[in-house]
């Protein structure tokens, strides 16, 4: 598994999982501030830009990032966070473990499967990703993601480097995922957040992982689109974070 790390003297570790598409600057600005007191993991999932592995599925993700916390830390950390498809494999390493980490963030994952958004995803992406390189194509879908201007140039090129068999498994996943029973179990304090303008699907999802885990808290951000929460403001991403923590 490749990834980033700060704040290596640190003990408390945190793991940040990024979003479908993006890579570990995703979470860069939080863990530039995080690490004067935290040790702050970044990692690179799998057939994305920089990683060492094609994807194959969301277990398999949180299985290989659960033998890392195994191997480094001892099977336990103090925080586990991530957007969309990282939110998704956060859930699935809770699911899969359930007393692996103090905290958890889920933003943005969606949880309800939907098998026609699937089906098509494949020939949709076969047709598109002949456009990936182009600098137009990838400025008026960056523009579309919502996401500030100076990620641009890591947006361009780490999608670059997806490869396309890679680019279709993932979405594929991240569309046909669905809560595990065991999630139930966690005795992982949770906190879900999405955007008050995320889709209709995320927002559901959003009130469907509550309902699973009533302990949970849910939050819907006022005026934020998908993602835009550790991607755009990192700096309320962070206080929210030290919230968790002080309040505990």
């Amino acid at each position: 598994m490749q990834y980033r790390e700060y704040g290596i003297q640190n003990k408390d570790v945190m793991i940040l999982l990024h979003g479908g598409g993006l890579s570990w600057w995703n979470y860069r600005d939080e863990a530039e501030l995080l690490k004067y007191r935290y040790h702050v993991i970044l990692p690179i999932l799998d057939g994305h830009g920089g990683c060492d592995r094609h994807f194959t599925s969301i277990k398999d993700n949180a299985r290989k990032i659960i033998e890392f916390i195994d191997q480094r830390f001892k099977g336990f950390i103090l925080l586990l966070g991530g957007l969309s498809l990282g939110g998704q494999i956060v859930l699935e390493i809770l699911s899969q473990r359930k007393d692996i980490a103090r905290y958890a963030l889920i933003e943005s994952a969606n949880v309800i499967p939907s098998s026609t958004t699937g089906a098509l995803l494949g020939p949709s992406l076969s047709l598109s990703y002949k456009f990936i390189s182009n600098p137009s194509f990838a400025k008026a879908q960056f523009k579309n993601l919502r996401i500030k201007d100076e990620l641009f140039n890591d947006y361009f090129r780490d999608t670059r480097r997806i490869e396309k068999s890679d680019l279709i498994s993932f979405m594929k996943a991240s569309t046909s995922y669905s809560l595990n029973e065991s999630l139930k179990q966690s005795e992982t304090e949770i906190h879900i957040y999405a955007g008050a303008k995320d889709n209709l699907n995320i927002i559901r999802s959003a009130k469907m992982i509550k309902a699973v885990i009533p302990t949970s808290t849910l939050t819907f951000l006022p005026d934020m689109y998908h993602g835009q929460f550790s991607l755009n403001h990192p700096e309320e991403y962070v206080r929210e974070i030290e919230k968790i923590i002080t309040d505990r």
